[in-house]
């Protein structure tokens, strides 16, 4: 079994100074996180939201709280609600639910 979270979609906020990554958890389970990066420090992309303990059976479910909790992300276009739910709602190979 993997013991750490595999990243099914990273989308980048409009000035690329945050990005969102909905993760799959090693027990099926699925979750988000937030993070920023400051250009002028080289230490890269840091978490920030403090989401990644919200626990979502599908990754259809955690992209819709991502999407409340974090308004940017609502003026993504490629996040329309056809593609969250032909993409997102897919089990990925691996899974054994």
């Amino acid at each position: 079994m993997a013991r750490y979270n595999t990243v099914i979609r990273s989308l980048e906020s409009p000035d690329s100074r945050e990005c969102i990554d909905i993760f799959q958890r090693p027990d099926a389970t699925f979750g988000f996180e937030k993070f920023r990066v400051d250009v002028e420090d080289c230490c890269g992309w840091f978490p920030t939201g403090n989401y990644s303990d919200a626990v979502f059976d599908t990754t259809l479910e955690a992209m819709t709280e991502a999407q409340r909790q974090i308004p940017w992300l609502n003026n993504i276009e490629s996040l329309s609600r056809s593609s969250l739910d032909t993409n997102l709602t897919k089990r990925h190979a691996g899974d054994q639910s």
